[in-house]
């Protein structure tokens, strides 16, 4: 019989070999995820057998793994925030940049501020979900182009009861207009920004798994926010605001789309990579 021990050591070797990051992480995780327990909990039950059925079923998702499907997508879930919530392959895996653009708009609204929010692209349902918790008195609209998506973005805000306060719309920015949208104290997106040069050079775990059309605009990576600035600026209150997330070297021509679209006080927010990531701006 193959201890827990064991089984993380052989799998941390495999997936060394196999050129995988971070390959100890991913062995206990994925382990962890066959026993039904938690990460650190593995580290007292070093010397428990495994049955063979675990066995079997961990070597799969190893193989997975290896392949460098990403490990959320295996799984089936991500942390966000705190929260955890249901993933698969039909949306953009949440990262830690998008935690810093919720962090900074938390930062600046009140938990008691009566607040109404659009996010455009809401993927997992991760920033409007996050930002409901912690925003008790928030209405929020989020929309995405893709079906699957707001199915997976309404299970994920079920499960957190905030059904009632978000609602979730199939809506393609780029070629519908906004006419019946309400107006807005923010509007908050995490568009498609790597361009298509960009997107040959990633990572396999997101050219090969994450939905392309969540991760490039197919273009040179602005096309959303020269959309988005034009059709939301009439849609937000004077002194609303507007939040994007962006990729490196977007931030002057993202900050000239807002300031041509009537924000000010533009302000930007490094990630830990030192990268200007976090762009917001004010209606005027």
């Amino acid at each position: 019989m193959i201890t827990v021990l064991e089984a993380i050591k052989l799998s941390t070797e495999y997936l060394s070999k196999k050129g995988i990051d971070s390959p100890r992480i991913n062995a206990e995780l994925l382990l962890a995820d066959v026993i039904k327990c938690k990460r650190l909990d593995l580290y007292l039950t070093f010397d428990r057998p495994l049955a063979e059925e675990e066995l079997n079923k961990y070597r799969e998702l190893i193989k997975r793994r290896a392949g460098f499907e990403p490990l959320q997508y295996i799984t089936g879930t991500v942390e966000f925030y705190g929260l955890e919530l249901k993933i698969n392959p039909s949306v953009l895996i949440p990262r830690p940049e998008t935690e810093l653009l919720v962090e900074n708009i938390l930062n600046i609204f009140s938990k008691e501020a009566d607040l109404n929010i659009l996010d455009i692209g809401t993927g997992s349902g991760n920033i409007p979900i996050t930002l409901a918790y912690h925003l008790p008195k928030a209405q929020i609209i989020a929309t995405d182009i893709n079906a699957e998506a707001l199915i997976l973005a309404k299970e994920n805000a079920s499960k957190y009861n905030l059904s009632d306060r978000i609602r979730f719309m199939q809506h393609d920015i780029l070629k519908e207009d906004m006419d019946k949208f309400p107006e807005f104290d923010l509007v908050v997106s995490n568009p498609p920004y790597v361009s298509l040069e960009s997107f040959s050079s990633l990572q396999k775990e997101i050219k090969d798994y994450e939905p392309k059309t969540a991760v490039t605009d197919g273009s040179d990576g602005l096309s959303f926010y020269r959309v988005i600035v034009q059709k939301a600026s009439p849609k937000i209150k004077e002194g609303g605001k507007l939040f994007f997330e962006m990729a490196q070297g977007q931030y002057d021509d993202v900050k000239d789309l807002m300031i041509k679209n009537n924000f000010s006080h533009i302000e930007v927010v490094k990630d830990y990579q030192n990268i200007e990531r976090i762009i917001s701006g004010e209606k005027l």
